[in-house]
């Protein structure tokens, strides 16, 4: 039995969706209500990790666990590991970020999931790390300003990143929670190309068949937009990966994708031709 959280997520439920076509799957979800991998195969456990007794239910008989945490203050990972390592857990897979190998990378998010990751080390449960780049599906924060305006939005709309697929990164996910010898192994998975916020919104136009329009943000203005909407330490922490970006640091593309799944990373292009929808119609 293969435990997955985060399976409301982009990574998480697709990795739930591609057990579940395999074999029997269980699920831990603050909000089982929201899950949409649904079916016989799957057991869904209602609970949050600061629930010990949710946890516990969840872990009992779990040989492998795929973990997604995403809290800056809660100590989720230290909470899991523990658990897994009282349980029995042979393999926990945890979804990181390629950052945290990065020394210039110092945002309070980066500084979080390397102390994460730190903590799982030491927890005794043999584990694997998946680090991807920024996901694809980040650009469905544009789909408001597409819908009522045709215009995208974003800070350095020149800059570079490898961006990835999260179907992708599930891929990678599942063939280390289904395979041998990935202990002790962290995993860069990139995108198959850098491309920038502008060429992202050109391909954008091309698979929606009408123009759009790319206006760049100052640093001002993409700071309040990110108030509006987390505390002020995380959108602090996104504008200065967003620098990062900038300077050139997020453009390496690795060939983690096809070397374990066999197949090839997904450029941005198909991801935005299977999500156009998701972008809606252009509103009068």
């Amino acid at each position: 039995m293969i435990l997955v959280t985060g399976a409301t997520g982009a990574v998480g439920r697709e990795v739930a969706g591609r057990l579940a076509a395999a074999g029997p799957v269980r699920v831990l979800a603050r909000r089982p209500e929201r899950l949409t991998v649904r079916g016989p195969g799957v057991e869904a456990v209602a609970g949050e990790y600061g629930d010990r007794g949710a946890l516990d239910r969840a872990l009992k008989g779990v040989t492998s666990v795929f973990l997604v945490t995403n809290s800056p203050t809660e100590p989720d990972d230290e909470r899991v590991a523990t658990a897994s390592a009282e349980a029995g857990v042979r393999h926990l897979v945890k979804l990181s970020m390629m950052a945290v190998e990065e020394p210039g990378a110092e945002d309070l998010i980066t500084r979080v999931q390397r102390r994460n990751e730190q903590t799982i080390r030491e927890s005794g449960v043999p584990w694997t790390f998946v680090r991807p780049r920024t996901f694809m599906s980040n650009t469905l924060s544009w789909a408001p300003g597409i819908r009522s305006s045709g215009v995208v939005r974003a800070l350095h709309g020149d800059a570079p990143v490898a961006c990835v697929d999260p179907r992708d990164v599930a891929a990678v996910a599942v063939h280390v929670l289904t395979g041998t010898g990935h202990e002790g192994r962290a995993y860069a998975v990139s995108g198959p190309e850098a491309i920038s916020a502008r060429e992202q919104t050109a391909q954008l136009a091309r698979e929606l068949g009408r123009p759009l329009r790319f206006e760049e943000l100052d640093r001002e203005t993409a700071r309040t937009a990110l108030l509006a909407r987390y505390p002020v330490p995380v959108a602090e922490a996104f504008l200065e990966s967003a620098e990062r970006q900038s300077a050139g640091a997020k453009a390496a593309v690795v060939p983690t994708v096809g070397e374990l799944t066999g197949a090839a990373a997904r450029p941005f292009r198909t991801w935005a031709a299977d999500h156009r929808d998701a972008f809606g119609e252009l509103n009068p």
